[in-house]
Parts: structure tokens; sequence; C-alpha cells
């Protein structure tokens, strides 16, 4: 018997009480334990065998794979901090920023710089946020605008570059595929790598909010709550509310800099250590698992990046240590205890990390997917796939706070739903991917119990319910955006390369008419431009 004949609707306990859980208490690691936990409990009804902390140990080392990816977020986690103890991050900060004298350059400094810093969502809002936030506050950009700012530059921009969330992605997919019981190479079906690839497209909600950064920052218009802030931080020149509550510093998170005179090739040479080894690494696993003549998208299909992603991490933690202990910067003591300290900022990742997938394993062994799948299958049509796994991943990822946990939970029961619905072929598996991302994410900004929301809030010194409700506007905007267009898809099948352009073109004008008519509501200007180190009203324009 299937897990969908020996469960049926039990199936469905887990995750939804995870959810609901998560709701009601707003901690969704417990709540994702608890899920798991009713699962085990439904399990051994059945089995008569406790499954709990076997499924938990199971996840952690039933293969090599989630190994590699939790060393990669620990060695993600020591980089980050060594190159900001050895001054990397603010020698960089100090190159970017000594020109920058508007808020419209501070905005874009920012924008690129949360680009730039793709390997992790965690080290870019700690990063970014804390080099950015005394420049903002200088040109009057307030709290709420720089945390919306980060908070749009990390998850989104990570979840493209070389990072752990791409890492953790392909994990998903390779879950995806034994719910669905499918393998790379049959039928057609593409590698993980190869499906993410052709995800991208499909991940609109994703690439809208950082393209969404970018116009807002360029258009200097904003609305909402947000248009509030902007012009009490211009006209005021009070970057926070009267009675907001900041989140606590950055730097009583990631400890003191150790040197006074930060020198940039302490940023630029780990970085490149990386990156080389990654692509490198990438290059060599591609060739020799490819057939002779292959192309690069064959190459790439066929590269072991978890693996290049764990070689490349540990060369940016041995190049940083050697880096700083050799100039004299860091003793080894103070280097070690430096590593120790970025693993310690990556615990809460990685306690999600062995939720998420052992969430992952109870749906799979109950047949959640199987089950969903066939009652899903005689109701969505190819045309709605799109718009329902986007609104149901976004759900979920509100409700419980982790994109990651919501990935975990939706991926098993979208990939084998994609499968069906598409008819046996692979057609639908890239929207199903890109929207199960798309959601997962949304629902993250819009979260008040979300980690890197309240990390944004954290590291920029916001208000972190300010924060939630200024970047709310922004999302919804983006995600109404991204369904439409993922619904045109559905319906004309039309390639996403020419729906993206329409998409950046829609939001540019949904700014600015939002924009026009809420500045006009309120009786405030819908622009403003203020120069560092000047708070005069003169300059709201």
């Amino acid at each position: 018997m299937t897990g969908a004949e020996t469960f049926g609707a039990l199936s469905l306990v887990p995750p939804l009480l995870a959810i609901v859980l998560a709701m009601v208490t707003r901690k969704p690691v417990l709540s994702l334990f608890l899920g798991i936990w009713s699962g085990a409990v439904i399990f051994t009804a059945n089995h008569g065998v406790p499954q709990t902390l076997s499924w938990l140990v199971d996840s952690i080392g039933a293969s090599t794979f989630n190994a590699k990816i939790m060393l990669i977020v620990l060695f993600l986690g020591a980089g980050v901090a060594l190159i900001w103890r050895l001054g990397g991050a603010n020698a960089l900060a100090n190159a970017v920023t000594s020109k920058l004298n508007t808020q419209r350059k501070v905005g874009v400094a920012t924008w690129i710089f949360g680009m730039i810093w793709f390997f992790d969502d965690y080290s870019n809002t700690a990063i970014v946020g804390t080099t950015m936030r005394e420049i903002s506050d200088e040109v009057n950009i307030s709290r709420e605008k720089l945390a919306y700012m980060i908070d749009s530059t990390a998850a989104p921009v990570a979840t493209f570059g070389i990072s752990s969330w791409v890492a953790y992605q392909l994990s998903m997919i390779q879950e995806g595929y034994e719910a669905a019981g499918i393998s790379a190479g049959s039928a057609g079906v593409p590698s993980a790598f190869g499906l993410f690839l052709q995800s991208i497209p499909f991940n609109m909600y994703c690439l809208f909010a950082v393209a969404m950064v970018g116009i807002i920052v360029f258009s200097r218009r904003d609305f909402g709550e947000m248009l509030d802030a902007e012009h009490r931080s211009a006209t005021e020149g009070k970057v926070l509310r009267d009675g907001a509550i900041p989140m606590q510093s950055a730097e009583d998170s990631l400890g003191e800099v150790l040197t006074d005179t930060p020198q940039l090739r302490y940023f630029v040479v780990p970085t490149l250590a990386l990156m080389v080894t990654v692509v490198g690494g990438g290059f060599y696993t591609g060739i020799n698992a490819s057939e002779a003549g292959a192309g690069p998208f064959e190459i790439a299909g066929n590269a072991a990046f978890v693996d290049a992603l764990l070689w490349g991490t540990f060369m940016m933690v041995a190049v940083a240590l050697t880096m700083g202990v050799a100039s004299g910067i860091a003793n080894l003591d103070e280097a070690m205890e430096t590593v120790i300290d970025g693993f310690g900022m990556m615990l809460t990742a990685l306690t999600i990390l062995v939720m998420a997938w052992t969430i992952g394993t109870v749906t799979t062994a109950l047949g959640t997917g199987i089950f969903v799948t066939n009652i899903a299958e005689n109701i969505v049509t190819p045309t709605l796939l799109p718009v329902v796994v986007l609104l149901a991943s976004a759900f979920i990822a509100f409700s419980t706070g982790t994109s990651w946990g919501t990935m975990a939970i939706v991926t098993p029961i979208a990939v084998p739903l994609a499968w069906s619905v598409g008819g046996g072929t692979p057609e639908l598996l890239p929207v199903a991917i890109g929207t199960v991302f798309s959601g997962a994410i949304f629902g993250d900004h819009c979260s008040p119990i979300s980690d890197t929301t309240i990390l944004s809030s954290t590291f920029t010194g916001s208000d972190h319910i300010d924060h939630v409700r200024t970047q709310m506007y922004y999302a919804t905007t983006v995600l109404v955006v991204a369904a439409t267009l993922l619904t045109v898809w559905g319906a004309t099948r039309i390639t996403p390369l020419v729906l993206l352009p329409i998409g950046v073109l829609t939001l540019v004008g949904l700014v600015y008419v939002l924009s026009e008519f809420d500045a006009n509501r309120k009786g405030v200007a819908a622009t403003r431009s203020v120069r560092a180190g000047s708070r005069s009203i003169s300059d709201d324009d």
C-alpha cells in the first residue's frame, strides 16, 4: 500500500498543525517540531515504531548531501564573521560611501551592495545593514526604508547566488523528485541544478522584489506607511518615529572590529577565493561528469555545485583566517574564537534546516504529496497551477515565518502535482519550483516571526513592527504583479522572458500612480531628496 492509501487525510495533519501552531505561538521551530511529532504519532499507530527522533537523525545523516549543506552554512557564518572582524566589511563601506551625499546615491549603493553580497541572507542583513546605517542616517533615510532595502536584497538575491540558499533549494528539488517517484534523466527530467536554472524566470516575486527596490530608489517615490516614515524623516530629521523601539545593535551580535585601519583586501581576497573555488570546482566536476564535447549548459547541469560550494566556503574561511593571523590583526586565539562565533551565528539557520528536512521526510512518509495530488489534479488545471502554488506557499510562509520550512512543506506536494497535472512530463516542474520559492519568500517578507525579517530590523536598528508594516505594502504590490503574470503564462504559455520586462514596467507605473495618489491624499510631497549632513526641510521637494 502507498503512504496515501494507508494514511489518507491524516497525512495532512503534520503540515497543517505546524501552520496553525506557528500562527498561535509565533514559534516556528517549536511548531515544526510538533508537526513532526504528530506525524510520528500517526506513523507509529500504524507501524508500532517510534519515529520522531529517528526521522530527525535520518534527515541529517541519511545521505552526505545534507551534511555537506550543514557544513556550508557553518563555513559561511565563519567566513562572514572573519571578514567583519578583520575590517573587510567596513573597508568596503568606506570605499563605496565616501561620495554618497544624497538619498538616491545612498539608496543605489545599498541596493548594489545588497546584490553583491549574495552568499547568504543572514550575512547580507548583518553586513549591509550595519555598514549602511550611519550613512543613511546622514541623508535622513528612515530606518524603515533602510530595513526594507536590506530585507528585499537579502533572501531574493541569495536565492539566485552562490549561497546556502541555492544548496538548500537543490536539496528541496531532490525531495520533490523523491516524493513524485521520478529521477533525473528519466522521461526528460532535468537534474536538480538544471531544474533550478529553468525555474529562475518563474521565480517572479524574487526578481521583481529586487527590481522594486531599484524603482523605489531611483524614483524617490513611496506610498503606504513608508511614505509617512520618509516624510517624517525628511521634514523632522527623525529616522525613527516617536515611541519606536529599535532592535539591538549589530555590533553586539558580530563583535568589535579588530583594526582601526580597515583594508579592502580583507573583503576582496576571501570573497574571490570563495567565488573562484566554487566556479572552478563546478566546472571541474561538470566536465568530469559530462561526455566529450558537452555544451556549457550540460556541463553546468552535471556539475556538483554542492561539493564546489563546500570547497569554496572552506577556502573562504581558510584564506581569511590566514590573512588575519599573518598580518597580526588577530592572533590565532582571536581568529579561532571568531570562527566559533560565526558558527554560532548560524545556529538558528541550522535548526530550521533540520526541522525543514524532517517535516519533508514526514510528508513523504505519510504520502501527503500523493494524497493532495490525487485530490487536486481533478481541480487544479495547468492554467491555475502557478498561482495556486504561489499563494499556498505565501500563506504558509507568512504563518510559519520561515521560507525554508515552507519549501520543505510545499515542494514534496508541488512537484508531484506538477508532474501529474502536466501529464507525466517535466513541462510544469520549473514553474512549480519557481512559484514555491516565490511564495515562500513573499510570506517570509511579510511575517513578523520571520528570522530574516527580524534580522533586517536588528541590523538596521529599526522598530521591528514598523519594518513589517511598511514593507508589506511593497511586497504585496510585487506579489500581485507576479501572480497576474503567472496566470497569464498559465493561459498563454508565452515565454516568461517576455513577461518579466512587462512586470518591471508595470511596477514602475504602479509606484508612480500609488505614490501620487497617496501623497495627494495625505497632503505631503511624493518625492524627496536630502543631502548628507543636512536636515533642512527645504530639501524635501
